[in-house]
Order: C-alpha cells, then structure tokens, then sequence
C-alpha cells in the first residue's frame, strides 16, 4: 500500500515536472515569435515611410531616376521575405539602399535644407533605432529559449516534444565589421 502511495506520488512529480518544463518552453517559444514580429513591425514601417522620402528627394534629384527606382522597387523586400535569414538578408540590403538614398541627398544642399526633408530622415532615425531595439531583443529571446533547449533537464524532453533551435538575427554586412575611417578635410581658413 504504502509502495503504491511512493509511486503515484513520484508519477505526480514527474508530470508537474514534463508539465513545467513544456510550459517554459512554450513561453519561450512564443517570446520569440513576438520579438521577430517587432522586427516585422518596424520594418514595415520603414517600408511606408520610404515613398514619401523617394518622393521628396526626387523633387530635387530628378537625374538620379536609377536609385531612387531601386529603393522604391525593393521596399516591401523585408516584409514579404519568409524566415529569419531571408528577412535579415532583405533588410541588409535595403539598408544599403536607403544609404546610397541618403547619399543622394547628400549632394543637394536645397533638399537638405528642406524640413519636410528633415522630418523624413528624422522619422527614418527613430523607426532604425526602434529597429535596432527589436533585433536586439529576438536575439535575446532567442539566446534564451536555445539556452533552455540544450540545458539539462530541458533538453531530455525538449526534442520529442517538438521543440527547436530558433535561428538568430543576423548582419551579413561585412562593412559593420570594420572601425568606420574618419577623413577630415582641410581647415578653412
């Protein structure tokens, strides 16, 4: 009697067990999801802001008709892209094409002057910082649920239970990694 009573209590503790263990993954699992939809959120954003910017830099830059055609082109890339690694790739790449915008704009002082302008490249500021945010926070749910998933005891119940790696957010641009060189030109006098 006294058997049975030690083994349906021991049955017991190890279901709360799988049971805490499944539940902290499925957390997990759906942090994850939420931070790679804040990703998705700002990219967006990025993304509806861009016509407005093509528009106003094209006032001013009407012979630089190739950029300003490929960035409006290849805006939704990012947010049509399906995975982590297609969506960081798409990102990267316009990225660089929303830089090479900017450098458009550089060489028109009348439309850098320009605060609609301004205002626009402000609102490209922020939404870039927020994105930044975002990144930084799916990588750090992502760190945490593939910590658990190669942790003991985790891992003994996470595999069969269904329950993978997620894939982190990554920056393929190669001119990130370098210290960027800083040129100043000669002293006016």
């Amino acid at each position: 009697m006294l058997e049975g009573i030690v083994l349906v209590a021991v049955l017991v503790l190890l279901a709360v067990w799988v049971i805490a263990i499944y539940n902290r993954l499925v957390r997990l699992r759906m942090l994850v999801k939420e931070g790679f939809s804040g990703i998705t959120v700002q990219l967006r954003r990025r993304a509806d802001l861009v016509p407005n910017l093509v528009s106003t830099v094209e006032g001013y830059a009407t012979h630089e008709k190739s950029v300003l055609t490929e960035v409006t082109a290849h805006r939704a890339d990012a947010t049509s892209a399906s995975g982590v690694g297609a969506t960081a790739a798409a990102d990267n790449a316009f990225t660089a094409m929303l830089g090479r915008l900017m450098a458009v704009a550089e060489a028109y002082p009348d439309l850098k002057a320009d605060d609609n302008f301004r205002q626009l490249q402000d609102e490209l500021s922020e939404i870039e910082e927020q994105l930044q945010s975002a990144r930084r926070y799916y990588n750090a749910t992502v760190r945490d649920l593939n910590s658990r998933i190669q942790s003991f005891p985790d891992v003994v119940l996470a595999r069969p239970l269904g329950f993978t790696e997620a894939e982190f957010y990554t920056d393929t641009d190669a001119s990130i990694q370098q210290a960027p060189k800083v040129q100043f030109g000669a002293a006016k006098a």
